[in-house]
């Protein structure tokens, strides 16, 4: 096992006959689990700053790199076009990155990136952009779209550009999805998933996160539950998969929160993940079974990996981490920031490891987690950015396919690889041939029950090709097992005729007989969309597969969503039966009924972009209009402003909005000291570029930053303190303020 690390041990170029530089890296401190090798591929100075990654039909890897993300503790490059998307190349056929070829330069922090229709699809906020591939070179450029993320902290924007079984492309962060067809983008809504990262599995469920939840995932495929504009999901979508949250990392830790209670144990060991990230359903084929789809998490906080085993129940999925006391991969150098996880084309497991002391945003920092990274020197690492891959050393070595080279039948033949990075290329890749010719051989594929996967994978190569028909899809889904006429019969909706009707009737009929959970879930979904082409049976139908599951909310959710048109044909038929008002499903028909009345929609539907998150909007303004006075870091500055780090004033956040609004007179103590300033501070009352909210999000941040205490006040809040006034009718003074704190 290759193992080894060291904050610092970036050794000295090897001397030898090449004239590729190979620099070799330590990896003293790494503990990777028995059976596993550990290797650095890619580092600095062919990387830095590293984010995301994502393979060619090469094998090679490219790479974005931001750099421009808090080099410092103000993250002063954040505007600065200095993030890049670069080509990694072992020329020298080693393993092992010698040469950076950079693809596209001169960017404002960007995020993601991924190869698909040829071309590459990259983020960079507010952006989004596809550009052709020539020669290792970007040909011409099209915007995808000017609002896929607005301004802000790259931990609370989309992120992700993850393309699914069902030639859907999706996000963290964001409640868009994207295609391409026929040469048109189209994007659509779809459920808001998680914060930074984002992976799907064998069947193409989605699984993603946030800080504290280290694994949250949909029971079901996309957008199945979120198709009734007038009805928000009540389960099913966004689903806690684990409550264990506990990290085992291998040294004390150094955290935002880590002052209070809980965070850390009697050691100043992190006790539950603070910054989880990064997901990923491991579908390589190179590990041995047990390793078969479970989701790596990425604890960047923790310098850790997370390993969870994934149990799927037909309507549900429970993850239990593999392992207690101890993770799948942890180290003791502080320097390890694991940001994202890839399955690579041989089967391993990459890595993408930003190797930086600061990645928590300067907007989100609290005075503690300052005052230890000064006295560790983590702000000091930053030219730093590395690629690990994880192989198991009792596995075959599995070789990526000439796809450059590989006709259609080749690519055919590999939908049914155990490389699940190998059959979504292949996918794709046949896809965007266009070869019409194929269509036969994907059909036989997608008929084969000798292999599922295969037949999910050549079911969206014919629905990307238009060349799917109601017969085709209807033989398929009687005869496969149920993950297969699961998607077969979320295909089937385009073919919602009433020439089909007759037919489609006695289709369900067949599949309801099977009594399966899990296809009692998707035909639940469907029955609703089918009834627009004749209520009777369809409705029939679909209280038989109801009354197998009555009180699920799940399977009501599923029921309402597949109602986009109307709820009062079963909410009629509730009431024939005397259970309108009695039953979970009448009463939340009931619901969406009104809110179509309304015109009240889920949330989703009429958002256009993310807006940007409250700190770092307050972190912007207190730039621009507090810092020349008080200082950056809140340090104050001597004979103009007091200090507001650990202020007693900062900690009152209604006092501390009296003085942002009306200002502030004559002498204040902070901390014992007493500041008799001939200036009074002006308040921001009168200025009519500042709303509430921003008030409100300036005090979100000027807590969290300089007092250890972090409090909101609502914009409604602010809005009644606007009204009050001192005694002079200007500024407030101390005594004013401390009166109306008692």
């Amino acid at each position: 096992m290759k193992i080894g690390t060291g904050l610092w041990a970036l050794c000295l170029f090897m001397a030898c006959d090449t004239s590729f530089e190979e620099p070799k890296i330590s990896l003293k401190g790494y503990h990777i689990q028995e059976g596993f090798a550990l290797e650095v591929i890619a580092s600095e100075p062919h990387l830095k700053a590293p984010v995301a990654m994502d393979f060619d039909d090469r094998g090679r890897i490219w790479a974005v790199q931001m750099p421009g993300y808090m080099n410092d503790m103000q993250g002063s490059d954040e505007k600065r076009p200095i993030g890049s998307i670069v080509i990694l190349e072992d020329r020298d056929a080693d393993g092992i990155t010698d040469h950076t070829k950079v693809f596209l330069d001169s960017l404002v922090m960007p995020r993601a990136l991924s190869h698909v229709y040829g071309g590459l699809l990259y983020a960079e906020p507010p952006n989004l952009w596809f550009v052709d591939i020539e020669d290792d070179e970007p040909g011409q450029r099209v915007l995808v779209d000017s609002l896929y993320a607005g301004e802000g902290n790259p931990e609370h924007q989309p992120n992700g550009l993850l393309l699914n079984i069902d030639n859907w492309i999706y996000n963290a962060k964001s409640n868009f999805r994207y295609r391409r067809k026929n040469g048109i983008w189209v994007k659509e809504p779809t459920t808001f998933r998680g914060q930074w990262g984002i992976s799907h599995d064998n069947f193409g469920r989605l699984y993603y996160n946030d800080n504290s939840r280290q694994l949250l995932g949909d029971y079901v495929l996309p957008n199945r539950l979120a198709r009734n504009k007038h009805f928000s999901p009540m389960a099913g979508v966004n689903q806690m998969l684990t409550k264990d949250q506990r990290v085992y990392p291998l040294h004390a830790t150094t955290v935002n929160r880590g002052y209070a209670k809980g965070v850390l144990d009697k050691d100043s060991v992190l006790v539950n993940t603070t910054a989880a990230c990064a997901p990923l359903v491991y579908r390589g084929g190179m590990f041995s079974e047990e390793y078969a789809e479970n989701v790596f998490v990425c604890i960047p906080e923790g310098n850790l990996i997370k390993r969870n085993i994934l149990s799927f129940m037909g309507d549900s999925t429970i993850a239990e981490q593999a392992y207690m006391g101890k993770e799948f991969l942890a180290s003791t150098d502080e320097g390890f920031r694991p940001v994202n996880l890839n399955n690579g084309p041989d089967g391993s497991l990459y890595i993408v490891d930003m190797h930086r002391g600061m990645i928590g945003h300067h907007a989100y920092l609290s005075p503690y987690l300052k005052k230890k990274v000064k006295g560790n020197r983590l702000d000091t690492v930053t030219d730093f950015g590395r690629i690990l891959k994880v192989s198991q050393l009792a596995q075959m070595k599995m070789e990526t396919p000439d796809f450059e080279t590989m006709g259609t039948r080749g690519l055919i033949r590999l939908l049914r690889h155990k490389n699940g990075w190998i059959r979504d290329r292949a996918q794709r890749l046949l896809i965007h041939s266009g070869d019409l010719g194929a269509i036969p051989e994907l059909r036989e594929t997608a008929l084969n029950t000798r292999y599922p996967l295969a037949q999910i994978h050549a079911l969206y190569v014919l629905e990307g090709m238009d060349a799917l028909n109601f017969d085709f899809l209807a033989g398929l889904a009687k005869g496969s097992i149920a993950k297969v006429s699961a998607h077969a019969l979320i295909l089937l909706e385009q073919f919602i005729v009433t020439e089909y009707r007759t037919r489609a009737v006695g289709l369900f009929d067949a599949l309801i007989s099977k009594n399966d959970t899990g296809l009692d879930l998707y035909l639940s979904a469907t029955l609703g969309k089918w009834m627009t082409v004749g209520e009777g049976q369809f409705l029939e139908q679909m209280m038989t597969v109801y009354d197998r599951h009555s009180g699920s909310s799940l399977f009501v959710t599923a029921i309402i969503s597949g109602l986009v048109e109307d709820e009062t044909i079963v909410l009629n038929y509730l009431e024939g039966m005397g259970q309108n008002g009695d039953s979970l499903l009448g009463t939340q028909l009931s619901l969406a009924a009104v809110n179509r009345k309304m015109g009240k929609m889920n949330p989703i539907f009429t958002r256009n972009s993310l807006t940007e998150d409250t700190r770092t909007h307050g972190a912007k303004l207190f730039q621009d209009i507090c810092a020349s006075c008080h200082g950056i870091n809140g340090q104050g500055i001597q004979g103009l402003a007091p200090p507001l780090m650990n202020s007693e004033h900062v900690a009152d956040p209604e006092r501390l909005a009296l003085i942002v609004l009306h200002g502030l007179e004559g002498p204040v103590t902070v901390n014992g000291k007493r500041y008799d300033f001939n200036l009074a501070m002006p308040g921001l009352i009168r200025n009519e570029n500042i709303s509430d909210k921003d008030i409100s999000d300036i005090i979100a941040y000027v807590t969290n930053a300089f007092s250890d205490m972090p409090k909101n006040l609502k914009p409604q809040e602010i809005k009644v303190l606007r009204e009050m006034e001192s005694k002079s009718g200007a500024e407030f003074t101390e005594a004013e303020l401390l009166e109306n704190s008692k």
